[in-house]
């Protein structure tokens, strides 16, 4: 049965669950709240990181869903930030997380990474990491 009436919504909202589950699994957590919310921290916090032209690239293929909460509150001016360092980019997903202190910001960063790599194109992931600092990119791995 249809969740919202419309085909485009209710297909977003299966495969936004199914990434939802990727992360969960990823890092071992049974916390559909908390996987959203450490796909929606590290995306801001790649998106931040990107050229605008990148953004618009990676953006292009999440689901609509997910596309939005990754433009959210997004402003492109003055992008992508100069932080080059890993661990300024990992103060973000703590500062996001700082009221659970169980959670380890290398682990969610590598596991919403991997999850990214299952579901975009190669070549838009090649995209990417290519357009973030060393220190970053090392994340993805």
């Amino acid at each position: 049965m249809s969740m919202s009436g419309l085909a485009h919504v209710d297909s977003s909202i299966h495969t936004t669950n199914v990434w939802l589950k990727d992360v969960m699994e990823r890092l071992g957590w049974n916390d559909r709240q908390q996987a959203y919310h450490a796909l929606r921290e590290v995306l801001h916090a790649l998106r931040d990181r990107l050229p605008v032209n990148e953004v618009a690239k990676l953006g292009a293929q999440l689901p609509m869903l997910i596309r939005g909460f990754y433009y959210e509150g997004w402003h492109p001016a003055n992008k992508p930030l100069k932080e080059r360092k890993r661990e300024e980019f990992l103060m973000h997903i703590y500062t996001a997380f700082r009221d659970n202190l169980g959670v380890d910001c290398e682990q969610v960063a590598r596991a919403v990474f991997q999850a990214l790599s299952k579901h975009v194109t190669a070549g838009e992931i090649e995209g990417v990491k290519q357009a973030l600092p060393h220190e970053i990119r090392e994340l993805w791995s």
